[in-house]
């Protein structure tokens, strides 16, 4: 399957998907559990009807591989990939690439920190919390550093078991969120009792099936539905890609879903985010390597002529 097809399934489906997940952590804000739940019961419910056939149908990738992808992900951008593609596989890549890939990465963590910084602003927090608060921010870049670095790894380890096993990206979507669901019986109670809230929220009528049903179960519905064609689309790239072009694909992805958040529920957008929005186009035309399109067609012109 092109790559480009695949490109699109993920900027379509994860764009749409962010509207729905705003929709719904604006009145439920702590909804995380049902919805990352609702998104890997559907796509394991679809790839195991549909892909396993109920379990009969053979798998090309060994079932302990899909063990230590899931374990990765829940022990678990850009840089990272990079610098474990060249530790791991022995990779090396050409200046430009590096170039972009620091361009791009500055122009997401400018339009993420100004971001947080308006959402801190409009929060009270006393002196004396202060440094609470900067304890917590620094354990959460941590956090997030080490999980970032995991995911790197683990979109590594993809791609050699693709280079092993062949490209079987429908199995590793199945299996990637089958294995995982009894971890979701540790938040059963959350999950729970956010679905008896979703319940109490206002109806919304369904035209075209003629039903009525809680308008909370309709936006999760929906970023269902959506979240399966952005995975669907990553899952594909996984088997045509490298894992750093992959990793890039995501890291856009993630940059347009902010921007497209912050336009489409008019949330500010400062000077600072456009600077931002510009660096990140400019590491996008580097990495693609646009420049040397242009040339190759300015020559082929002067050659015509």
């Amino acid at each position: 399957m092109h790559p480009g097809f695949a490109i699109g399934l993920v900027f379509l489906g994860c764009t749409s998907n962010v509207v729905f997940l705003e929709l719904l952590v604006r009145d439920f804000p702590g909804c995380g559990n049902i919805v990352t739940f609702g998104q890997f019961l559907f796509i394991a419910l679809e790839g195991f009807i549909f892909q396993a056939r109920f379990l009969t149908e053979p798998r090309a990738i060994p079932l302990r591989s899909y063990f230590i992808t899931v374990s990765m992900f829940f022990v678990g951008s850009l840089i990272a990939s990079m610098v474990l593609g060249i530790i791991i596989l022995k990779k090396r890549y050409t200046v430009a690439k590096y170039i972009s890939i620091v361009l791009i990465s500055l122009g997401i963590f400018i339009c993420t920190f100004m971001s947080a910084k308006q959402v801190s602003s409009r929060t009270d927090t006393s002196d004396d919390d202060s440094y609470y608060v900067f304890l917590q921010w620094l354990m959460g870049i941590a956090m997030l550093t080490f999980a970032l670095f995991m995911s790197a790894r683990m979109g590594l380890f993809q791609e050699m078991l693709y280079k092993q096993y062949g490209k079987h990206s429908k199995e590793a979507l199945f299996y990637n969120h089958f294995l995982p669901l009894p971890a979701f019986l540790l938040f059963a109670s959350d999950i729970y009792n956010h679905g008896v809230l979703f319940n109490q929220s206002k109806q919304v009528d369904i035209a075209l099936l003629g039903i009525a049903v809680p308008i909370m179960w309709f936006y999760l519905v929906m970023n269902v539905l959506t979240q399966y064609v952005c995975i669907r689309g990553v899952f594909i790239l996984t088997t045509e890609c490298t894992s750093l072009t992959v990793t890039l694909v995501v890291t856009l992805r993630k940059f347009i879903s902010l921007i497209f958040s912050i336009v489409y529920f008019k949330n500010p957008f400062t000077f600072w985010h456009w600077i931002g929005t510009l660096v990140v186009f400019i590491g996008t035309l580097t990495y693609a390597e646009i420049w040397k399109t242009f040339m190759l067609l300015f020559h082929r012109k002067r050659k015509e002529q």
